[in-house]
């Protein structure tokens, strides 16, 4: 750990101006994201006796090795780059919320010709209208059923709606009166989109004008004796009631306002928002996070504001926010919200009467939300970590693996060999670490050869990111040692002596290595397993021997009798079948194994559907389509003189020579056979080598 005073800077070197701040840790990496009024007096703060410091921030100012900061013009300005950097930088000392689900939301699609309704999850799409979000999505599917009888607008697919109209009949819906068919013109553009928006402005809580309008028209419709007409409005009337009531009213004064709760103990926070539109209760999420900073329930509120509006503008922000503690630069973050909406937004904590009832139901599903959270993750824990201890007691490691790397081969009959690698941290799938390798330095079926480049090839870069950090120096030929990258050999230069030295000659990545940023092979796991048995054990633990890393524990796991392998011993480790250990393995090892298979797939699956056409070069997509549409296939196309290919739109002599050049090169395989009827298709582009021949294994 390191002494605050060795980075602390100079007296009188912080400027008393507003600003945001990054504590970077020794490897550069952003541990954390403050901002102040006043960045000498906050940073200030940090550099005392460190057992006067909360013990979170004394852990992190210890952990931290350097501070810098950027001053700005106002705090409003400083709150924005704090949320900017929390972002990208993701620092492990900032409190960070995480949905405890995916929340689905009600979409109206008016960024299409013909808008549509339907069910979305997951970040906003621009030029769409969100309503929610909804606890369930059947709640939202009964709502729009409910509202297809007056508003009917389309909720198909593109596809179903492009077939719609090419066959000119619409789908179900269309005949039973809950789509107005757009796809075959029953109605035009602009009343579809009228529709439309009149469908957002219901959801929106603009209702009673909309509900006194259909009375009118069904009273009107009556007087006329038109009794056919005036029911289908009474319907209407009823439909539209119906769905208000699955939103009860719980302001009375129509109220547009999101409320936040918060329940928090030593160590967690969870917290609940009510998305209030009209009066009505039009959504609610939740989030929990760890508190990993010293903060309090102001500071926790502020947090939250920050993620759930840093992304949002317009009347997503509501008129008002409603929250159990106000924030230190409430002021500021006032004015933020209402830079965002466009118009003045009231942060404040109610006082009495309805909004007091209201936001204590928020805070009673906040608790309820921490509870349940605490006992789902004691149960994970305490399971986790037996199986990490069963792990480390069986393979006799000094410590739990709290990081576990597998890697898996996969293949088919040796052609598109390719490797995985995933990551469990904490017994955990981390999936943005899964890495995907192809095999380079040889051609044809060898795994163990496979496990034996991939392993050296993720440590090298291992190696690498010590070496840019100054923790490794490797030797060079006269016994000195280097701290930077020089002695690293790039491709056709001399290997220095040395881990690197050995293997595939080692390229340096320039990429800079001082944004804070988490690498992508920066952390070194504790142990290793491998798809496999001895062989690839062997292997795996060979090129770390040739790297000089002696730290990592390495074990593979084989599928016949789920036998434990580790290096050296001719028997293998046998765990209980009903080990939390050898489950957690084969965790591993089967995820491990699915990365690869769907990678391998992939490649195939391309390369498989390349053809002649792709080696000409400059011939992009549309001209190939316009080339095969026009002869019928490729045979015929090979078949075709100069001159006739030219006569296809777009396509020039010089670029119909080449074609036919090109084409002239590629010797048919064979007729392409249709491996389902057995049917040889004489008029098609022929099959690839080996497309019309029995499955291979896959590895």
């Amino acid at each position: 750990m390191a002494d605050p005073s060795s980075y602390r800077p100079e007296p009188g070197q912080i400027p008393d101006s507003p600003g945001v701040y990054k504590f970077r840790d020794a490897h550069r990496r952003v541990i954390y994201v403050g901002k102040a009024k006043n960045l000498r007096q906050r940073l200030g703060s940090y550099f005392q006796d460190v057992a006067n410091l909360h013990p979170r921030t004394a852990t992190m100012v210890t952990t931290a090795a350097s501070v810098e900061w950027t001053v700005v013009s106002t705090e409003v300005e400083a709150l924005q780059l704090e949320y900017t950097w929390i972002k990208e930088f993701d620092p492990r000392f900032n409190v960070k919320y995480r949905d405890d689900k995916s929340y689905p939301s009600l979409a109206v699609t008016l960024n299409e010709e013909y808008p549509r309704v339907q069910v979305m999850r997951g970040p906003k799409k621009k030029g769409v209208r969100y309503f929610g979000p909804y606890g369930h999505a059947w709640a939202i599917r009964e709502t729009v059923d409910l509202m297809l009888r007056v508003f009917p607008v389309r909720t198909c697919s593109a596809g179903v709606f492009k077939r719609s109209a090419q066959i000119g009949r619409p789908c179900l819906l269309g005949y039973i009166g809950k789509c107005s068919a757009p796809c075959v013109g029953r109605v035009t553009p602009e009343e579809h989109r009228e529709l439309a928006e009149d469908f957002c402005d219901f959801m929106a809580g603009r209702t009673g004008t909309y509900l006194t309008r259909l009375e009118r028209q069904m009273h009107d419709a009556a007087e006329e004796m038109e009794y056919e007409k005036a029911a289908r409005l009474r319907d209407d009337i009823g439909a539209l009631r119906r769905a208000m009531e699955k939103n009860a009213v719980v302001l009375t004064d129509a109220t547009d306002a999101d409320l936040i709760a918060v329940a928090e103990d030593e160590l967690e926070a969870a917290v609940q928002i009510f998305h209030v539109r009209g009066g009505r209760v039009r959504g609610q999420r939740g989030w929990v996070t760890d508190k990993v900073e010293a903060v309090d329930t102001a500071g926790l509120v502020e947090h939250a504001l920050q993620q759930l509006y840093g992304e949002e503008k317009g009347e997503a922000v509501p008129k008002e926010v409603l929250v159990p503690a106000l924030p230190e630069d409430t002021a500021a973050l006032g004015q933020w919200l209402a830079e965002r909406r466009g118009s003045q937004v009231s942060l404040r904590i109610p006082q009495r009467g309805d909004k007091k009832a209201l936001m204590e139901t928020v805070h009673r599903n906040a608790l309820q939300s921490l509870a349940l959270h605490k006992t789902k993750r004691a149960s994970d824990l305490t399971t986790r970590s037996r199986a990490l201890e069963e792990i480390a007691e069986a393979l006799e490691l000094d410590g739990a693996p709290l990081r576990i790397e597998c890697f898996d081969i996969s293949h088919l009959q040796g052609d598109d060999v390719v490797a995985s690698m995933v990551v469990f941290e904490d017994g955990l799938a981390r999936k943005s670490e899964y890495r995907r390798f192809q095999i380079r330095s040889f051609e044809g079926q060898d795994d163990v050869r496979s496990m034996h480049e991939v392993v050296s090839r993720r440590f090298r870069r291992y190696l690498q990111e010590k070496l840019k950090t100054g923790e490794w120096a490797p030797e060079v030929p006269d016994g000195s040692q280097v701290a930077d990258g020089s002695a690293v050999p790039a491709t056709g230069a001399p290997a220095a002596a040395g881990p690197l030295a050995s293997g595939p000659v080692f390229e340096v990545d320039d990429t800079p290595g001082d944004d804070g940023r988490p690498k992508r092979f920066a952390y070194p796991p504790q142990l290793v397993v491998v798809d496999g048995g001895q062989p690839q054990v062997a292997a795996a633990k060979r090129a770390l021997e040739e790297l000089g890393i002696d730290d990592v524990a390495v074990c593979g796991l084989a599928k016949r009798l789920e036998e434990v392998w580790v290096p050296g011993e001719d028997d293998p480790v046998v765990l209980p079948r009903t080990s939390e250990g050898l489950y957690l393995l084969q965790r591993v090892r089967d995820e491990a194994h699915r990365f690869a298979i769907q990678y391998q797939r992939g490649k195939r699956a391309k390369r498989l559907r390349s053809g002649p056409l792709d080696e000409v070069p400059g011939l992009g997509e549309s001209r190939k389509q316009a080339l095969v549409k026009h002869f019928g296939s490729v045979k015929k196309l090979r078949q075709a003189t100069i001159d006739q290919i030219c006569e296809v739109p777009g396509i020039g002599r010089k670029t119909a020579e080449t074609v036919a050049a090109a084409l002239a090169r590629a010797v048919p395989a064979g007729p392409a056979v249709n491996t389902a009827t057995g049917e040889i298709m004489e008029d098609e582009t022929p099959a690839p080598a080996g497309a019309s021949s029995e499955r291979g294994t896959e590895q």
